[in-house]
């Protein structure tokens, strides 16, 4: 009796720190609650296959309890063998057909909806906003086609409208997932190309994470997609087309700062609509919400992150101490007052708790 004691208290337990979980995290980053188009549909879908398990789990619960009740042995009844039913055709049909009706409920608004939200046919048109997305260890990588608009980390989209995303890797399989706005995709190295879009019904900050593991740091390959309204991506827009990456900062640390940062980052670095190397483009970096996607945007961590990147994000592919840590503050001081646009910078993150 003390044995069964022991399990149903440590079931309950366990039970009732589930419950307790299943409450954290926060509204944009949650397949639970969609503020966008697919991730509700996706949410649909997980209804429907829930309603059914919960269904079936009472029906057959609903049996057994009958059959233990009803068939319960007797006193004077222990020979007793009940009436066989093997060969009743009633009763297979039904354990037959019902399992194929409800498989069908489930099936068919899961192929509509698999069949759209792989419809990305509308980035033929010519003001469909189109954005090449590539994966890297461990950051993402944002073109923005007939823009001219690079960008990483932060991927500025506006409300209402699709954002077709064609993506692929440069080294190992990633994933892309934004479970608040719409569901996953991987990017695979090679010719490869995965395409999905984005339709975001709220402006925020939308928090993504790769979901396929990819590395050491797979765990801290975070990015962040800004939701804002159509005018404000317009002037979004604009900004990022009048960037001068030679413009000259204000102060003079910052302008030491440019100076190391040309001679020392450019070639893996980029500042406006060129190319970037093997690292991020950094523009706007200024106004981004995290450092390397995962640390505050203070001076402090900047020059963490450029003197030891490894011990931040092991297995990446920034080298470390490549300039001293008074150089570093330079260059921090120069990266900090990139803010190219103020635009989506007042757009709140929502927590669970707002």
């Amino acid at each position: 009796m003390r044995g069964w004691m022991g399990k149903f208290r440590s079931l309950f337990l366990f039970g009732a720190l589930t419950l307790i979980l299943s409450g954290c995290g926060v509204d944009n980053l949650s397949a639970l609650k969609p503020k966008g188009y697919g991730a509700e549909l996706l949410l649909d879908l997980m209804i429907i296959s829930i309603a059914i398990m919960i269904f079936v789990f009472v029906i057959v619960m609903a049996i057994y309890a009958f059959v233990l009740i009803r068939y319960k042995q007797k006193k004077g009844q222990e020979h007793l063998i009940p009436k066989q039913t093997e060969g009743n055709k009633a009763l297979e049909v039904i354990w037959t057909v019902i399992p194929i009706i409800l498989l069908l409920v489930l099936a068919v608004p899961t192929v509509q909806a698999t069949f759209d939200l792989a419809d990305t046919s509308g980035q033929d048109d010519e003001n469909a906003i189109t954005i090449d997305v590539i994966g890297n260890q461990y950051w993402w990588h944002f073109n923005y086609a007939g823009q001219e608009i690079a960008t990483s980390q932060e991927l500025y989209i506006p409300t209402g409208e699709r954002v077709y995303l064609n993506m692929k890797s440069s080294d190992v399989i990633h994933s892309f997932w934004l479970p608040s706005i719409a569901g996953k995709m991987d990017t695979n190295p090679g010719e490869n190309i995965n395409s999905m879009y984005l339709e975001a019904y709220e402006e925020g900050v939308y928090w993504g994470h790769c979901a396929e593991l990819c590395g050491p740091s797979h765990s801290l390959m975070d990015f962040r997609v800004i939701a804002v309204s159509p005018d404000e991506f317009d002037q979004w827009v604009e900004d990022m087309k009048n960037v001068d990456p030679e413009a000259t900062p204000e102060t003079a640390s910052a302008q030491e700062g440019q100076e190391l940062f040309n001679n020392n980052c450019m070639s893996c670095h980029a500042i406006g609509g060129s190319s970037a190397g093997v690292g991020p483009n950094l523009t706007n970096f200024g106004n981004r919400e995290k450092i390397a996607g995962i640390m505050d945007p203070s001076k402090e961590n900047l020059v963490d992150w450029i003197t030891n990147p490894d011990e931040i994000k092991p297995g990446n592919q920034m080298p470390a101490n490549i300039v001293s840590k008074e150089e570093a503050n330079k260059i921090a001081d120069y990266l900090l007052q990139l803010k190219h646009s103020d635009v989506g910078t007042d757009v709140p993150t929502r927590n669970s708790d707002e």
